[in-house]
């Protein structure tokens, strides 16, 4: 298994874009194994495998966390390092997995994604897709643009990790946005419960060598 920790111009492009330097790894037999860099091509995104999961906040109350399914995806790697590509999620597939629910107070997770998909939210009706794509890179971090709502700003995804094993690539990294900067503006009713600006993301694609 090659394990690569993106180190110097990580993904340089995709909606999704990373750089892998060379690691070694030390293999079950106990001999070392040089990882050279990601074979040149365009791979595409097994989307079966891939997943995003995301988290929003009620300040100093709870959280509610679940996953969107990816519609199409591809990673285009030059010279050994990522270099292009993009990832597009589809907000109708909205799915909460959290458990802070409580019907006895019309709290269901239909209701909360009927609101994430209202134009208090993500304007799903008129929006229903978003996507990344990818500028540059430093390190493990990845710099590109995000579209939600028709908005796009950049953004950038932190902590970024590539592993090849049984003929895959998965690649990893955590993004977080400022909802309001792509008019995701609803504030609570109520004074002293808030809800939190930023949206968290955990990014899993997995791709065919």
């Amino acid at each position: 298994m090659k394990k690569i920790i993106l180190s110097l111009a990580l993904l340089a492009a995709m909606s999704v874009t990373f750089v892998a330097c060379d690691s070694k790894e030390t293999s079950d037999s106990g001999t070392t194994e040089e990882t050279a860099g990601l074979a040149d091509g365009t791979m595409n995104v097994d989307l079966a495998a891939s997943n995003v999961n995301w988290e929003g906040t009620m300040v100093g109350m709870y959280s509610h966390s679940g996953d969107v399914k990816l519609t199409d995806g591809s990673v285009v790697v030059t010279d050994g390092k990522i270099a292009g590509g993009n990832f597009t999620v589809d907000l109708n597939t909205i799915n909460p997995t959290d458990e802070n629910y409580d019907a006895a107070k019309e709290q269901t997770p239909a209701k909360l994604v009927g609101h994430l998909s209202s134009d208090d939210f993500f304007a799903v009706e008129k929006h229903p897709m978003a996507t990344f794509e990818i500028t540059g890179s430093d390190g493990s971090t990845v710099m590109g643009n995000l579209t939600v709502r028709g908005k796009t700003n950049p953004e950038e995804v932190k902590n970024v990790e590539i592993v090849e094993a049984d003929g895959k690539v998965t690649m990893t990294g955590d993004l977080t946005f400022d909802r309001t900067k792509y008019d995701v503006s609803f504030k609570h009713p109520m004074q002293d419960m808030v809800v939190s600006n930023d949206v968290a993301m955990k990014l899993k694609l997995v791709a065919n060598k």
